[in-house]
């Protein structure tokens, strides 16, 4: 019989390997995020990210917010090397910072295709049942309803949908909390835990990264 060490019942806060290494593509695009006022998304939060890509094999990806090209980066790595990524933003001075991330990356051009518009015009206009991984990295918190609304179209059957920041800083398990924007989450939250067709998880990255798998 093999043995085991015995549980302590304490937990170590220590992490012995840092799994979210970022080299100097991507800690060049946080720079220019940094410069342009953009908050980009942790590395922790990349790396789960990048994971849910890859145990996905996606190959064709929507994000909401393309920032200044770290969320891309983040995806684009963990994503098929035949896939590609179509990301939304209605900012023009951060899609040109992402663009010259991804050329720093060696991304062909072909596999990152930026759309300048409100994303709530731009997601009716893509195919449905095509996406492998719609995320949602950078929208206001009032509109996530429509955004699910959108995703579980575009989403194939085993897709999954990501909402970026969904604990609003602690406020959505605050009681006392009854601001809108708070209300809208807490809503969101019910609605997907409700659906049977959905698999949730609320990941504890950032302020809560919540994937919902599409049965």
């Amino acid at each position: 019989m093999p043995s085991f060490p015995e549980r302590t019942g304490k937990t170590s806060t220590k992490v012995p390997l840092d799994v979210a290494p970022e080299d100097a593509v991507l800690t060049a695009a946080r720079a220019r995020a940094d410069e342009l006022g953009c908050l980009a998304l942790s590395a922790e939060c990349g790396a789960a990210l990048r994971m849910l890509a890859a145990a996905l094999q996606a190959k064709a990806v929507v994000e909401v917010g393309t920032g200044a090209g770290v969320s891309g980066l983040w995806v684009l790595r963990g994503m098929r090397p035949d896939g590609v990524l179509t990301s939304i933003d209605s900012e023009s001075e951060l899609q040109r910072a992402a663009r010259l991330a991804f050329r720093e990356a060696g991304v062909t051009a072909g596999r990152a295709r930026l759309i300048n518009g409100r994303a709530l015009d731009v997601l009716p206009r893509l195919a449905d049942g095509y996406y492998d991984l719609v995320l949602i990295s950078d929208a206001p918190v009032t509109e996530y309803p429509d955004y699910l609304v959108e995703a579980l179209r575009l989403l194939r059957p085993g897709g999954a949908v990501a909402f970026g920041g969904v604990l609003l800083g602690g406020r959505v398990a605050d009681s006392q909390a009854r601001d809108p924007v708070t209300l809208v989450a807490r809503e969101l939250l019910r609605t997907i835990r409700d659906r049977p067709d959905l698999t949730p998880a609320i990941l504890p990255v950032d302020d809560g990264l919540l994937v919902a798998i599409r049965g």
